[in-house]
């Protein structure tokens, strides 16, 4: 293992090496794109739970209603008694 001296610090081959990697890794631009999808489908996620929330209340209302109106109707088909057969 070569060591050079500058200064005060000794910077070693495995140093050098290190640092050429990170500066290109640093310089790599090949994951951004993947990287961008993954936040636009965070985001995307994000904004369908927020709206699917919002209309969680609206959804119960509705269908609170209906299931009203369907028990009130058959009460009422039940205590008119039996439909006649043809």
């Amino acid at each position: 293992m070569e060591a050079y001296g500058q200064g005060h610090v000794i910077v070693t081959e495995g140093m050098c090496t290190m640092s050429r990697l990170m500066r290109q890794f640093f310089r790599d631009e090949s994951g951004a794109t993947a990287l961008e999808y993954g936040l636009i489908a965070a985001l995307v996620s994000v904004a369908a739970i927020g709206a699917l929330t919002q209309l969680g209340g609206a959804l119960t209302a509705i269908f609170t209603t209906v299931s009203t109106q369907l028990d009130t109707a058959a009460a009422s088909a039940a205590a008119s008694g039996p439909t006649p057969t043809p």
